[in-house]
């Protein structure tokens, strides 16, 4: 009996933190839809359905992500009903103007929304399309809109209150926790990556789409940040004291990612082209490295490393300074310490960041700076002129044209012509939720005129819908399957009955028909409309990433180390969202394009650095001159100004290299002086990357 217990335990919690959690959500998001359901009964709203179909759309994992779109919901209805308002006091009567400025207010609302791309975006969403839902049926009777706002915010406002209170209250998910998780999940992650690339068990092309997973990693963990901000529990205070720590856990990952990526591309190239002796003088260092990552580090381990690094370097020096080596050569040697050293200092920074978040100690960080997203400009204007052009056309028919329900249909294509805006694959995300209205259709009918029709009461009401919508909520747990779950679930919770229950099967399948019309509208607006001004596209990510890199080497110095770091992480992660599980060869060649100018940023960041704090000379004015023909390369992009770019990064290195000769040159300039060159030769080999084999001598710098 006592084995027979504990394998029982075993399979419950085993259960519980498997297909457990599924059923968890199921139910809760039941309870959540059936109370706002029951509540709007009460209070005898118009719409029970909406309040209802409002806990489905708010069915998220965790109670701080229910509270966060719960808090932006309801701003965005809030700000929808008084434009709605507006627009109705401005254009009483007039529905050609009405249409044109509720036509601009979608199209700016759906620019808002692709340009935030964050937890902030649902506040456009929403304003946009609630501002739909008023206007449309308010243009027969204006005098009704007041009223209309009202029912709106007080059915969206209901469905809010039983999704956050049974989130928060029924078996709660904290996001602060999975924060933690993902922290520690991320730490563990950037070691395994760094083991297997210094063991030289990953292939190129694994290397570049494992820095496409690292961009969406850090998007994803900022996005559950600022979810855990939301929690009401008595760890919110905790979170929020972590949230500096965490702002500087993605800043230092980054900036280690980064370091470690020149070091790898720099051997690399050395390994190709067989510089025996450099490899032989670098490899203990290689090994001491390899060694450290070896196991879970500590901070006293990577102290450690840090000492016999810094004494295996002066051996290195020694024996490279005895050896035969061509100048090229040792200029090779002298880049791979000073990216070892980078490192090193990168790692130890990033390993104090995540040992205070996981052991809860205190550590001293500056001023946090977020993760901002970015959208490339295109995009954005092409979301809101996509929307605003299509709202117009598909309100025009819809009010010439006798069908009762083409205003159904025509909001239903403005609402997924809103959110599809924000989605890296538009038509797939529509295509899926058409198949769950496809799927819900049946379920609806069978529903509604053969089981609810033989019931009576609230009761029987739950029994008959409960198992139907089951169905959605328990494919919304599969990510695979989330589009087709959120079409089911929200179709079968649009056919809840009103306070006095109405059955009529023409209205039904005008119903039905009105919804699945609408979404094949908005499908087809965006494969008609702009389709390749689609979120993460891959065309205008590439164009995007080189006006960062032009921006580090010509934007006020302050900060553009962590705006331009930022904002290239977050263009790969809207590449990594429209790639796919699979990216193909085009999409990696944007992500080789993407680290080769991340690396020449990073570079060109730190000889600013250098020139801010120079005094005025010849070394200063050389690599002033290397800079501006850096970013004048960057802004042509031809192959003169690459040319031009390659040869003022010559001669800066040889200016540097005859300052660093001068007899005066105190150790602190020294040092500094030798970075520059190690910077220098980084910008110069990648400059080598954009020309053809053979183009010019990648030792020269």
């Amino acid at each position: 009996m006592s084995r027979a217990a504990h394998w029982l335990a075993l399979a419950l919690q085993d259960w519980r933190t498997t297909e457990g959690e599924r059923w968890i959500y199921v139910g809760k998001t039941l309870i959540a839809a059936f109370c706002a359901l029951w509540l709007a009964y009460r209070l005898g709203l118009d719409s029970p359905s909406t309040a209802m179909t409002t806990t489905i759309i708010l069915a998220l994992p965790s109670s701080g992500m229910v509270l966060e779109k719960s808090f932006y919901r309801l701003c965005g209805t809030l700000l929808g009903c008084l434009a709605a308002l507006t627009l109705i006091g401005l254009f009483p009567q007039q529905p050609v103007l009405l249409f044109a400025g509720l036509a601009l207010w979608v199209g700016l609302c759906t620019s808002g929304s692709a340009l935030h791309r964050n937890a902030q975006s649902y506040v456009y969403v929403l304003a946009g399309y609630t501002a739909c839902m008023i206007v449309l049926p308010a243009i027969e009777q204006p005098m009704q809109v007041f009223s209309l706002a009202v029912t709106r915010v007080a059915e969206v406002g209901l469905g809010i209150i039983c999704s956050a209170v049974v989130s928060s209250v029924l078996l709660p998910r904290h996001q602060g926790t999975q924060v933690m998780r993902t922290v520690q999940a991320r730490y563990g992650k950037f070691l395994t990556f760094c083991q297997d690339v210094l063991q030289q068990k990953l292939t190129p092309a694994q290397v570049e789409l494992t820095h496409l997973q690292f961009a969406a990693d850090v998007a994803a963990l900022e996005l559950g940040r600022s979810a855990a901000l939301f929690e009401v529990t008595s760890k919110v205070g905790h979170v929020r004291a972590q949230n500096r720590k965490l702002h500087a856990f993605n800043a230092t990952f980054m900036t280690a990612l980064t370091t470690f990526y020149t070091f790898h591309r720099l051997f690399d190239r050395l390994q190709r082209d067989g510089e025996t002796q450099v490899m032989q003088a670098c490899a203990p260092l290689y090994a001491i490295v390899a060694e450290a990552l070896q196991a879970t580090p500590s901070q006293d381990s990577l102290d450690t490393m840090q000492r016999y690094l810094q004494t295996a370097l002066a051996l290195a020096r020694a024996d490279i300074d005895s050896a035969t080596i061509a100048h090229a050569q040792r200029i090779d040697f002298d880049t791979v310490c000073e990216l070892l050293e980078r490192f090193a200092r990168d790692m130890s920074r990033f390993h104090e960041v995540y040992f205070s978040l996981a052991h809860d100690t205190p550590l001293e960080v500056s001023t946090p700076q977020a993760y901002a997203p970015k959208t490339p400009p295109a995009l954005v204007i092409a979301s809101g002129a996509r929307a605003a052009i299509s709202l117009a056309l598909l309100a025009l028919g819809a009010y010439f044209l006798a069908w009762p329900y083409a205003s159904t249909a025509m909001l239903m294509a403005a609402v997924f012509c809103a959110l599809a805006s924000s989605s890296p694959r538009p038509i797939m995300m529509i295509r899926q939720v058409l198949t769950g209205f496809f799927i819900a259709m049946p379920l609806s009918l069978v529903c509604v005129y053969f089981v609810l029709v033989h019931g009576d009461g609230f009761r029987m009401l739950v029994l008959s819908f409960a198992p139907f919508l089951a169905v959605g909520l328990y494919l919304m747990t599969n990510p695979a399957k989330l589009g087709v779950g959120l079409g089911v679930s929200t179709f079968i919770t649009q056919m809840a009955p009103t306070n006095v229950m109405h059955v009529d099967g023409a209205a039904f399948l005008n119903t039905g028909m009105a919804l699945i019309v609408g979404l094949m509208l908005a499908a087809l607006v965006f494969a008609v409309l702009l389709p390749e001004h689609t979120m993460g596209h891959k065309d205008h990510i590439g164009r995007a990433l080189w006006r960062e890199a032009l921006h580090a080497c010509t934007a006020p110095a302050r900060r553009v180390k962590h705006r331009f770091d930022n904002r290239v992480r977050d263009l790969l992660s809207q590449l990594n969202a429209a790639a796919g599980p699979a990216p193909g060869v085009a999409t990696r060649a944007v992500v080789r394009q993407a680290l080769t100018l991340l690396e020449i940023g990073h570079s060109v960041i730190e000889l600013r650095e250098l020139i801010a704090t120079a005094r005025p000379g010849a070394t200063r004015h050389a690599l002033q001159q290397c800079v501006a023909h850096i970013a004048g390369w960057l802004r042509t992009r031809s192959d003169t100004a690459l040319q031009a770019a390659l040869a003022a990064t010559l001669q800066a290195g040889a200016v540097v290299r005859a300052a660093q000769a001068e007899v005066d040159a105190s150790a602190e300039r020294s040092a500094r002086l030798q970075t520059a060159l190690a910077d220098l030769h980084s910008i110069y080999t990648s400059l080598l990357d954009h020309m053809a084999p053979g183009a010019g001598d990648h030792h020269a710098a």
